[in-house]
């Protein structure tokens, strides 16, 4: 994987395969509001789950879920709301999820979803 983008996709592949796998319905990847977006939404259930991939092949910069700060949430919740508005969802319950994806070398994937992360 030579750049940014390549390397993201390939996390997002894999998360989207990991919630699959879980029974989750996907609604959208990548969906851009504004200036913002959010890697993946989905159904678990009745419930709309807006999800956020961090992808890592080191640890030069810590574990991938350390990656997203108060100001990256606060992102993400404001493109969740512009989601909302643009699809005209609502009494719908939602939450937001983190999977963190950590691949050194000569390894496989480490996923760990976090749940209601914020």
């Amino acid at each position: 994987m030579e750049n940014k983008k390549e390397t993201g996709g390939y996390g997002e592949k894999l998360a989207t395969e990991f919630i699959k796998d879980l029974g989750y319905e996907i609604i959208a990847k990548n969906y851009v509001f504004h200036k913002g977006e959010i890697d993946i939404i989905a159904k678990d259930g009745e419930l709309l789950v807006f999800i956020e991939v961090k992808y890592r092949k080191n640890l030069e910069f810590g574990r991938p879920e350390l990656q997203i700060t108060k100001s990256k949430q606060h992102q993400i919740k404001k493109v969740a709301l512009g989601y909302l508005f643009e699809h005209d969802v609502q009494n719908v319950q939602c939450r937001f999820d983190v999977i963190a994806i950590l691949r050194l070398p000569e390894t496989d994937p480490e996923i760990n979803h976090i749940i209601n992360a914020f």
